[in-house]
């Protein structure tokens, strides 16, 4: 007897796994995945975009693209829900065609080491693992690809690209403001890990002077990393552009706990940009 519903319990319990393997998984309203291959390097990835509510082809809208986007995408579609509801978000993903081996032991992140960083490593065994000094060529994907196919295939406003990347992604995005800085129009650098600033500054092109609105946020526990942050701020300053404008805040917060608080109030920024018309 006890056998008997030993066996029923378990099958009751196999059932009940199999019915929740079956429920519908929950997807952002009003957002699309586009596969986007990287027609020079054959690395696969998705674009996550979010349309506003009511979007409409007659009217232009702005638009944030972001990186990490399966870390970022559910943290900018509530915050812009509540501050900043007429842009577009457009997150890219990951590579999606990456090794399965790598896949299983460094994780889906894996391709971020090596697109968001600018420096090979002096280790020739983590340089063969991870491919270090691929922003070059990842900028390049975004520029004639991921733009192209936003501004070809939604209504978008003139003049109105933004960037957001943190951590890694924030260093990513000072790659593009020092060495292709027309790419966007405001760049929003969230605690970027900009530990090689001299190989940064040595970046910089002297013959396309610094442009964009810049916003850049710390956390107040960083404190290995604040000086490193003021000591970029400084030098952005240096460059003495008059294209060029900068706002640095101070989340609460280590490098981790800081990002919720530097979300809302980077696109509560964005939004004083644009002014009231979008409300």
């Amino acid at each position: 007897m006890m056998k008997r519903l030993l066996f029923i319990l378990i099958l009751l319990l196999f059932c009940n796994l199999l019915n929740a393997n079956e429920l519908p998984q929950y997807t952002i309203p009003g957002t699309q995945v586009v596969p986007l291959k990287d027609s020079t390097t054959g690395h696969q990835y998705e674009l996550y975009i979010k349309l506003p509510e009511g979007y409409s082809k007659d009217k232009g809208y702005p638009v944030l693209y972001f990186t990490d986007a399966i870390w970022h995408i559910e943290a900018f579609s509530s915050t812009t829900f509540f501050l900043f509801e007429e842009i577009i978000l457009v997150g890219i993903s990951w590579r999606k065609n990456i090794d399965p081996t790598l896949l299983q032991e460094k994780g889906p992140h894996f391709s971020r080491f090596a697109d968001y960083s600018f420096t090979k490593s002096k280790d020739a065994e983590r340089q063969r693992k991870y491919q270090f000094g691929q922003a070059d060529t990842h900028t390049a994907f975004i520029r004639n690809q991921v733009i192209k196919y936003v501004e070809n295939n939604y209504s978008v406003k003139p003049n109105s690209r933004s960037y957001f990347g943190y951590s890694l992604g924030g260093l990513f995005g000072a790659y593009i403001l020092l060495t292709k800085p027309d790419t966007f129009d405001n760049y929003m650098l969230g605690s970027p890990s900009v530990r090689q600033l001299d190989a940064l500054k040595a970046l910089s092109s002297s013959k396309q002077p610094l442009k964009g609105k810049v916003f850049i946020s710390v956390g107040k526990e960083e404190q290995k990393l604040a000086p490193q942050i003021d000591a970029f701020i400084d030098y952005l300053k240096s460059k003495q552009s008059d294209d060029l404008s900068l706002h640095k805040t101070v989340p609460y917060g280590t490098h981790q706990t800081a990002f919720p608080e530097t979300a809302v109030h980077s696109i509560n920024w964005l939004k004083s940009i644009y002014g009231s018309s979008q409300e």
